[in-house]
């Protein structure tokens, strides 16, 4: 080559030219590769590349991340799979990241790809992209059980069923079902449920007695409150009912009546008698505990209460209630899509502030009793609710949707279909379901942000 081109030289010269011309030419190769690779690292570095966060046990799914195929290709992304988590290639260069991540950390994913004019057994190109999966809410609430020393001691959650089988003629008969569970807020400083219910049902003349009670939260045995509460409504309901001929007569009257307004006074007095009392007898009873219980006042007591006494009968369903407090009660209808309140929650003199069965103005007179109480007849219907405001605060968010039948329509569904996102299965409220009290106590796991309360409640369906 160097003579063809004129140039004299030596075979050392010559040997030497051509070393030299190879080390120059190969350098010169080795920096243009190095170049593009460069060019390709800065473009991928700097291409706009956004995975959010991600939460624990919370499914993930990031947007769609697109990369410039112009540059590079036969991308890959290395680290979900280490989460939890897996990649989903629509084509080379567009991919996204879902799934449930189980861990919590920074991390970083690695992206490796080749640019183009990449060779066989070359090393591939990397970046680092960093990622958090942060802790989740529930994990960071703890669970310390109550002890069992303590005055007044309450198991932290309690549920019960009864299956009334079907009658004479084969036709089903109505289930109960009840659970209460201590909120959140109590486990995570291992205090005690201060909820408390009661069930109960006569296989002699087939009356229901529902109760459902709400202790108070700043009273220190409002825990205790609550119990003495729903057990002496129901035992005084019991008694009285044990022998409801009369009782039912007077019903009978009020459905057949002519003159309605003299026969809803009759059946309302009888109503008084039975359920009234029973609030009031609830009342003196707790009054009765604090005078046994050194340094206690009846509002260390305080509770709220929510009691309901059904029968099916010929013509229909009577229901008749008492409430003071807040939560909720109701008769619910799917079919025909009614919610009929059972009366209304209610506050003191400041707002937000509960009114409870310990307090003497519930009973000052007969008309501030008698505006607690509710009875009615109605054909036939889906559930019967009583729940204490842990579960009727994050279900319905203000009074005023109580009378939404939407938002009972909602709860509905939600004691049917649990709540996916949650991993809670929904709770089978089918006739005789001998299950259906776990399913209602693991359904109280619900979680809402900011409501962490004793959540209680008794269906009858």
């Amino acid at each position: 080559m160097l003579s063809e081109n004129g140039i004299s030289a030596s075979t050392p010269e010559t040997k030497d030219f051509i070393r030299w011309m190879t080390t120059e030419a190969w350098n010169n190769y080795q920096k243009d590769r190095m170049d593009k690779k460069i060019i390709v690292k800065n473009r991928i570095d700097s291409h706009p590349i956004v995975i959010p966060n991600a939460t624990k046990g919370k499914h993930y799914s990031s947007p769609v991340i697109t990369l410039p195929t112009e540059d590079a290709f036969d991308f890959s992304i290395e680290g979900p799979d280490e989460l939890g988590l897996i990649v989903l290639h629509d084509s080379d260069g567009v991919f996204k990241i879902a799934g449930t991540p189980q861990v919590t950390g920074d991390f970083h994913f690695t992206l490796r790809y080749k640019y183009h004019g990449w060779l066989e057994g070359e090393p591939l190109l990397e970046r680092k992209i960093p990622f958090a999966v942060n802790p989740n809410p529930r994990d960071l609430w703890k669970d310390i059980p109550t002890p069992t020393d303590i005055q007044f001691f309450k198991e932290d959650c309690e549920a019960e069923q009864i299956i009334i089988k079907a009658g004479p003629d084969g036709s089903p008969r109505k289930d109960m079902v009840a659970a209460s569970k201590r909120g959140r807020s109590h486990a995570q400083e291992g205090k005690a449920r201060d909820d408390h219910f009661r069930l109960f049902h006569s296989d002699d003349n087939d009356w229901y007695i529902i109760a459902v009670a709400d202790g108070a939260g700043s009273a220190r045995f409002s825990r205790k409150g609550s119990e003495v509460a729903c057990n002496t409504v129901v035992d005084f309901c019991k008694t009285k009912l044990a022998d409801a001929s009369a009782f039912e007569e007077k019903i009978n009257n009020y459905r057949n009546a002519n003159d309605e307004e003299t026969a809803r006074k009759i059946l309302g007095d009888a109503v008084y008698s039975i359920v009234g009392n029973a609030a009031f007898m609830a009342h003196k009873a707790i009054n009765a505990l604090s005078d046994n219980v050194e340094g206690t006042k009846p509002k260390d007591f305080a509770t709220t209460l929510l009691l309901a006494i059904c029968k099916k009968l010929d013509f229909g369903w009577f229901v008749a209630s008492f409430w003071v407090g807040d939560g909720a009660m109701c008769i619910y209808n799917r079919e025909k899509h009614t919610a009929r309140l059972l009366g209304v929650p209610d506050e003191g003199e400041f707002s937000g502030q509960t009114r409870f069965l310990t307090m003497p103005e519930i009973f000052r007179d007969a008309r501030s009793l008698y505006q607690r109480l509710r009875f009615g007849i109605v054909p036939d219907f889906t559930a019967l609710m009583l729940m204490t405001d842990g579960v009727s605060d994050p279900m319905f968010g203000t009074e005023a949707n109580l009378n939404n039948i939407d938002r009972w329509d909602d709860l509905w569904d939600k004691l049917s279909n649990g709540f996916p996102e949650d991993d809670i299965p929904g709770v089978d409220l089918s006739d005789d379901n001998e299950n259906v009290k776990e399913g209602l106590l693991k359904w109280l796991d619900f979680w809402k942000p900011g409501e962490h309360d004793d959540r209680t409640i008794a269906i009858l369906y």
